[in-house]
């Protein structure tokens, strides 16, 4: 039969904080700073040093380069309060297997960099999102995000009023989903820097929303949406309008998810900064166009480990990783597709099992993270009846991984993917060609560039359409065809392309080294020049 392994049950050593004994410390189960990385004495600031409150918007998708972000700011003499929410962490915690009153998710970072002259300086912050821990925002997915647009805003106010001790050296750096960090950084007067962690096309998309309902491609009054090429987008040369991201597609604008789209990006048109996800090189036109907007940097890949002092140690996952290492080692190089679709959208109990026939048809071999949660967190065993007999001795189910050693992994042949942005870069970065099955949101649109541009990847199904025939027939072209062939051929070049722009003289460092320039020179004096 297949085989299921369970998460791994040793987590790794994390060093215990210093719990304060406010009221309030008690109240956010955690260790409270209230510094800006400025020494104190009697009240006054000793030294300056740069000061960036990080907020992770509380999706792993997102604090996953949030984090990464963080750590990378840090490595610049920056100090960091990364600011967390409570759901997040005790979810994060729990996965680790350790006590959520006693740790943080930088404390393997730091504990690396204990041995340099000037350690990361990363505070780690908690905020609630409005309901308790126990309340299950999945199932309860439009009350979560009603309240992530009318009561998370207070909460986060109440905790910058405590951590930015000193304005002038401060920045606010926030998810550009939030719908409040422009509103907020004024009333503090600090700089907001919107941190958009998907591809520049998208943010594009969502900026120009105005133009799209104007041209009846969106949320028209005159009538159902045109269906023609898009052409008028700046910087978008013609986008068909199924490539659209999902709610774009939707006919009805009126729901939570828009509205919070909506009032987002109207914060987001006052940012002072952009910092985007992305390499220039792979959306050039897109990055032109948005940087004769504001001032615009993509700096990516950000959200996965590249070495150096910035590179890992920092502890994200939100469900226990199993260690898919060993039955890795013992396939033949190339052999194994990887299914995953990610760690937020869902998919139906149907898609699910024609994407099951398929792979069962394909005679691939196959590693397959099956969020405990894929379908619903009350449907926990949704696989289809026979399908463990059926695959017997060539697949490998777990309840989640650590998708990017999974992906730099020799057995690796293909990634079927729901083509959210992080496993896009992941899988470039790594050279594996993807079979792209997009649910939600921004995934339709990542499909574009991954198929059509880049062309790395092919298409399964859309938009709640899959047939195992095509499944097995995609699977067996990428892993062993003539199709896999000229995807790799392709992925080298796109590859090579995103590992220049991340090292030293790149385009990313280029642009980062660039931000954090200015970044310093507006909240700290002088100009750094190191590179990370």
């Amino acid at each position: 039969m297949y085989i299921y392994v369970p998460p791994s049950s040793s987590p790794p050593y994390l060093p215990p904080i210093t719990h304060t004994t406010s009221p309030k410390s008690r109240r956010m189960g955690h260790e409270l700073v209230a510094s800006n990385g400025t020494g104190t004495a009697g009240g006054r600031r000793t030294a300056t040093k740069p000061h960036a409150v990080v907020i992770a918007y509380p999706y792993q998708g997102h604090v996953i380069p949030a984090a990464h972000l963080a750590l990378r700011l840090a490595a610049r003499g920056f100090a960091v309060t990364f600011v967390n929410t409570e759901s997040v962490h005790e979810q994060t915690a729990r996965a680790l297997g350790v006590d959520r009153h006693r740790y943080d998710i930088f404390a393997g970072a730091r504990a690396s960099s204990g041995h340099k002259e000037e350690p990361l300086d990363v505070r780690y912050e908690l905020v609630s999102d409005g309901f308790p821990l126990g309340f299950d925002r999945s199932l309860n997915h439009d009350q979560f995000k009603e309240s992530e647009l009318h009561v998370l805003a207070a909460h986060v106010e109440d905790l910058l009023r405590r951590v930015v001790v000193d304005p002038a050296s401060t920045c606010l750096v926030a998810d550009t989903f939030f719908v409040w960090p422009a509103t907020l950084a004024r009333k503090l007067g600090v700089p907001y820097v919107s941190f958009w962690t998907e591809p520049a096309l998208i943010f594009n998309l969502y900026y120009h929303m105005d133009l799209l309902a104007e041209h009846g491609h969106f949320n028209s009054s005159k009538g159902p949406p045109r269906k023609d090429t898009i052409t008028y987008v700046p910087g978008v040369p013609a986008i068909e309008p199924h490539e659209l991201m999902s709610y774009l597609q939707d006919t009805d604008a009126t729901t939570v998810v828009h509205r919070i789209i909506f009032k987002a990006f109207d914060e987001a048109r006052r940012a002072d900064y952009v910092l985007c996800n992305t390499v220039e090189e792979l959306e050039p036109s897109t990055v032109a166009a948005l940087r004769a907007e504001k001032p615009f940097y993509a700096v990516g890949p950000i959200g996965f480990p590249r070495g150096g002092a910035a590179g890992g140690g920092v502890a994200t996952s939100m469900w226990a990783e199993s260690d898919c290492s060993q039955w890795l080692d013992a396939q033949p190089p190339g052999s194994v597709l990887y299914v995953s679709f990610g760690s937020y959208a869902h998919v139906t109990r149907q898609e699910l099992h024609d994407i099951a026939a398929g792979v069962l048809a394909s005679g691939a071999r196959f590693l397959w993270a099956m969020r405990p949660d894929i379908v619903s967190s009350d449907d926990p065993d949704p696989l289809p009846e026979g399908f463990a007999a059926a695959s017997a001795g060539r697949g490998l189910v777990v309840p989640w991984c650590c998708q990017v050693e999974v992906l730099a992994h020799a057995a690796l042949g293909g990634f079927l993917t729901h083509c959210g942005w992080n496993s896009v870069l992941e899988s470039v970065w790594a050279g594996v060609p993807m079979l792209c099955f997009p649910l939600l949101t921004d995934q339709f649109t990542n499909r574009r560039l991954v198929v059509r541009e880049w062309r790395v990847g092919v298409p399964i199904g859309d938009r709640g359409k899959v047939f195992p025939d095509e499944v097995s027939a995609r699977i067996q072209g990428v892993i062993s065809g003539q199709e896999g062939k000229e995807l790799r051929q392709a992925l080298r070049k796109v590859t090579a392309k995103l590992k220049a722009a991340a090292a030293p003289g790149g385009s990313s460092q280029s642009s980062f080294d660039d931000f954090v320039d200015e970044l310093t020179h507006r909240c700290g004096g002088g100009r750094r020049t190191l590179m990370t």
